[in-house]
């Protein structure tokens, strides 16, 4: 559970911590998948002056989930990092009841509340083996050293018929005492495994739910709809901002429109959208599509092997002046309504703003195309009033007939103009090889990093494997092509969490 030291500019991270996993002694590792002990993805960041928490799934399964939530803190602007875990899962040893029942955990999310003394957290806990899932919620009053979690009331679920997935938490700018959580639930008309909402239903929906905290995390509302979704439709990647000056709470998220076919030859109709609330989410707006995402995902152009990613899902991030930004991938050569190519990418960063509340936006323009059209990918957003910042990772160093590696490298870029121009992508890392990443429906990194606004700066999290190309198996023996099997040769240190400040 690595997680680095922040450093100025453009130098590289430096470690502060070491292995092993604080859940490498979990007895959980009967169920099916291929664990990665010391794996670490998907982070997420919370900054409030100098004090900085990170969030990552800890040991990640092959088909979902990790052994657990790991967590970095920092009270020093990311100087010196201290480790612990999130209670909620059964390797956890201070998870309560009923929370220490729970298998797995993982969409780690975190927000300081606006006076810097509460830090609000979610997270998915669930089972591989009956799909016993909620979306739980947690608080921290010593800077996400200690955590008090529990579930949500009307999120938790005992059956294959309800799935809880993407959530994401956002304390009130201007009320210490209140934040916000929101997710989707997908719902299937049978209570069947193979009914897989997914791939295999042609019945099924996911709407978006919504539930906050008037008294500090110590209790959360009843979940209730947001947004409705009817049938073959649904959310995914619900995210709240909020507008210090009005209050008017913006809920975005990808909505997925009848054809709805993921995995099944036929490409989604995915749309960037939101809704809003002018009353602390007790009424929402009507959803109003700003784009669609045309987004194919990433596979490694020499090999086809998929990458995970955060396709079809949108970043976001508001100014104090109420100015919203979007980020997400998209892919170059998106046709509609064509099957998927037998290698296809995303190549370009997009970005939309919107200075008047979501009444207009600006046409979606792209803020980075990767080096020799290669993948690029998984874009985060931040901005600190007078700079908006946008991190993302690139392929571009993958040369022809590299069947062996897949350099990656992690960039920012920061516009001075309110997202009208952005500099000379600034390296934070890499190269590393990702062909050692664990494996969950692609080499993983995760479907979000961590980007947030520290100072007059920016303060970035995210994941790297220790494997620098090119790969060779007499010197370095654990990196290579990971798998999903089982039986495969183990890679004892696949990924670490990173963190720097630029």
């Amino acid at each position: 559970m690595a997680l680095m030291a922040a450093v100025t500019g453009i130098a590289g991270p430096a470690t502060v911590s070491s292995e092993p996993s604080p859940y490498a002694a979990c007895a959980n590792d009967s169920q099916p998948g291929r664990i990665f002990v010391s794996g670490e993805t998907e982070p997420n960041l919370a900054v409030s002056g100098s004090n900085m928490i990170a969030m990552w799934h800890q040991d990640r399964w092959s088909n979902g989930g990790a052994h657990g939530i790991g967590v970095g803190f920092s009270s020093n602007g990311g100087a010196n990092w201290s480790q612990t875990t999130y209670p909620s899962t059964m390797c956890s040893t201070s998870a309560p009841d009923p929370l220490a029942a729970f298998q797995r955990s993982s969409d780690p999310w975190v927000s300081f509340s606006s006076d810097g003394k509460i830090a609000y957290s979610s997270a998915l806990s669930f089972d591989a083996t009956d799909n016993h899932n909620a979306v739980v919620a947690g608080t921290s009053t010593d800077g996400g050293a200690t955590w008090n979690v529990s579930a949500i009331p009307g999120s938790e679920f005992n059956s294959f018929q309800f799935s809880t997935d993407k959530n994401a938490t956002t304390a009130d700018p201007n009320n210490p005492m209140v934040a916000y959580t929101v997710w989707d639930t997908l719902q299937n008309p049978t209570d069947l495994p193979d009914d897989n909402p997914h791939a295999r239903v042609q019945a099924y929906t996911g709407p978006a739910y919504f539930s906050k905290t008037v008294n500090g995390g110590q209790s959360w509302s009843q979940a209730k709809i947001i947004i409705n979704t009817a049938n073959r439709q649904q959310t995914i990647g619900n995210i709240i901002v909020v507008d210090k000056k009005s209050g008017t709470l913006y809920d975005f998220t990808d909505l997925l429109l009848p054809p709805n076919t993921p995995f099944r030859g036929a490409l989604s109709n995915q749309q960037l959208a939101f809704v809003k609330s002018n009353d602390g989410g007790n009424t929402w707006t009507q959803p109003h599509i700003i784009s669609p995402f045309d987004s194919l995902g990433v596979r490694d152009p020499n090999t086809g092997a998929p990458l995970r990613v955060g396709d079809g899902l949108e970043e976001v991030a508001i100014d104090p002046n109420g100015k919203l930004y979007v980020v997400w991938e998209s892919s170059s050569n998106f046709v509609k309504n064509a099957k998927q190519a037998s290698v296809v990418w995303d190549d370009q960063i997009m970005l939309t703003t919107s200075n008047n509340g979501g009444q207009s936006w600006s046409t979606p323009s792209v803020i980075h195309t990767a080096t020799n059209m290669m993948p690029t990918y998984t874009p985060m957003v931040a901005t600190n009033g007078t700079n908006v910042a946008v991190t993302f990772y690139d392929n571009g160093k993958l040369t022809a007939g590299d069947t062996s590696n897949l350099p990656t490298d992690y960039y920012a870029i920061v516009s001075t103009d309110g997202g009208a121009h952005f500099g000379t992508p600034i390296h934070l890392a890499g190269s590393f090889d990702e062909m050692s990443a664990p494996v969950a429906r692609g080499f993983f990194l995760g479907d979000y990093e961590g980007l947030a606004a520290s100072g007059t700066g920016f303060e970035s999290v995210f994941v790297a494997t220790n494997c620098t190309p090119p790969y060779d198996p007499t010197t370095n023996p654990d990196c290579g092509p990971a798998s999903s099997s089982k039986a495969a040769t183990p890679n004892t240190n696949p990924t670490d969490v990173f963190a720097t400040s630029f």
